[in-house]
């Protein structure tokens, strides 16, 4: 089934009132218990259930849409939702830093209906990377019809198995072989990521650069073969990185083997199979070898068993 098929001309509320994000997400609820009676019935019990998963992280996508959503117990049903904030106010991306908020997609959902509300969240993300002319045109317009036959037109499936598609993000950002051993400690202390892809100027994937490649620069040459370093009186670690790091690239360092990739038509269970057997903690999604996005092990968690 298609998302336009949850959604109707009064589940679109084109001028929503609300000073703040919480303020917003419970005006829209009320305003879905305007016609669902269900929802008017439970509404302080939905709000207390969104605001919870909110608090445990944030549902902001970025480019200006936040999905807030709850899976609830009692619920047999799946509503969605989408309000337009009649007034500005600002959200906090991953990289800390502020967006406005102009688009909210609410969903209420039975508590086994993780699937439906990953692809919801997937599709639209896909929507704000991969189509932002058609995301701005619906949040442009701000008009319920208008909004319906662009979403139809979309096409977004939310029924089907979930795939690599629904999971990959796209950051941390990749990096290029010209990226000094600087630019990559700085994303890995500023993102706090433990690994990053590395791609060349067409986006062909070609590795990844993670902390230990980093450590091992640092190491002395002679000590790389060495099973037991507590003989060792003399010498220290990484001088010859702190003397480099702002010239030196990591062409030379990247590491080529031993990298997991998947297409984007991988399933969950193959995603899993591959995290559980192989020892990693990131796969890449890779296509006719041009980079789309990376799965996080933690993905899985915050994802699919605790959305």
């Amino acid at each position: 089934m298609k998302l336009s098929s949850y959604l109707s001309e009064n589940l679109i509320v084109p001028n929503l009132k609300g000073d703040t994000f919480e303020e917003l997400v419970s005006n829209l609820i009320d305003e879905i218990g305007k016609t669902n009676k269900q929802v008017k019935l439970e509404s302080a019990h939905m709000k207390k259930a969104v605001f919870k998963r909110e608090a445990e992280a944030s549902t902001y996508l970025g480019s200006g849409v936040a999905i807030p959503h709850a899976r609830l117990e009692y619920f047999d049903d799946i509503v969605v939702a989408i309000g337009f904030p009649e007034k500005s106010i600002k959200m906090k991306t991953i990289t800390n830093t502020e967006e406005d908020l102009k688009m909210i997609v609410l969903v209420l959902a039975d508590v086994l209906k993780n699937k439906n509300i990953l692809k919801i969240m997937s599709g639209i993300s896909r929507m704000s990377i991969k189509q932002k002319d058609v995301l701005d045109q619906i949040i442009n317009c701000k008009c319920a019809s208008k909004t319906l036959h662009i979403l139809d037109e979309m096409k977004i499936e939310i029924d089907h198995n979930i795939t690599a598609e629904d999971l990959f993000t796209q950051t941390p950002c990749a990096v290029k072989v010209t990226n000094t051993l600087e630019d990559i400690a700085k994303r890995i202390i500023m993102e706090q990521v433990a690994g990053i892809p590395v791609v060349d100027d067409n986006n062909n994937f070609l590795g990844e650069i993670t902390e230990r490649e980093l450590i091992s620069f640092g190491m002395p040459k002679h000590t790389t073969g060495l099973s037991d370093l507590s003989f060792l009186t003399i010498g220290e670690p990484f001088e010859d990185y702190l003397v480099n790091e702002k010239t030196t690239t990591i062409k030379d360092i990247y590491r080529t083997e031993n990298i997991v990739t998947i297409d984007r038509e991988a399933s969950l269970m193959e995603i899993s199979y591959l995290f559980m057997n192989r020892g990693v903690t990131r796969i890449y999604v890779v296509e006719n070898n041009k980079y789309m996005g990376i799965i996080l092990r933690s993905d899985i968690i915050k994802k699919i068993l605790h959305i």
